[in-house]
Order: structure tokens, then C-alpha cells, then sequence
């Protein structure tokens, strides 16, 4: 019987994403070729203005703005030692406080 993955990788391919380079965003994760961790490009995930956007599944983590450069450190940090990568983290659902 066939393993589920640990994690499922979407990367946006809508075309606002296509247009801020998403393309090789996905071609970055499918280079990667971790065990248990499935990259996927997906439809539109609603966050146009601040893409490209890649959301890690079960884990529920959504990263912006996300260039072919950041996908070594959300590969190493986040989906190897299961860290998310903070400065990349999407706002939106990632608010952060701060505290004086």
C-alpha cells in the first residue's frame, strides 16, 4: 500500500503569478525531489497581488512573494527540519505581532 506524503507543495500558476515569475518558482520545488513531499502547481489561491504564492500542505503555511532563490531555505528549513521560514511567511494568514 502506497504512502501518503508528509507535505504537499502548491505553487500558484494563475496568471498574475505567471506574470511575477511563478513558473520558475515551480520548477525550483520539482527540482528538489524530497521523499514524502509532493510539489504541485495549483489554480489561483486569491493572494494575486502579493504572489507568487506557494502553500505547504497539512501544514497550512502560505510564503509570498516567493522567488526561485527562496526555494533552497523553504526546502531545507521548513520541509526537511519543519521550521517555516519567517520572512517569507504571507501576512495575511502569518500576522506578526509586535511587542514593546
Amino acid at each position: 500500500m502506497p504512502t501518503q506524503p508528509l507535505h504537499c507543495v502548491l505553487i500558484c500558476q494563475h496568471q498574475s503569478c505567471q506574470l511575477q515569475g511563478s513558473s520558475k518558482v515551480l520548477e525550483a520545488f520539482q527540482n528538489c525531489n524530497i521523499e514524502g513531499v509532493t510539489m504541485e502547481a495549483s489554480g489561483c489561491l486569491g493572494q494575486c497581488n502579493i504572489g507568487p504564492t506557494v502553500r505547504v500542505i497539512p501544514d497550512e503555511i502560505w510564503y509570498y512573494r516567493v522567488t526561485p532563490e527562496d526555494v533552497p531555505l523553504i526546502v531545507e528549513q521548513h520541509l526537511k527540519q519543519g521550521e517555516p521560514v519567517q520572512e517569507k511567511l504571507n501576512p495575511r494568514f502569518h500576522p506578526r505581532y509586535q511587542y514593546y
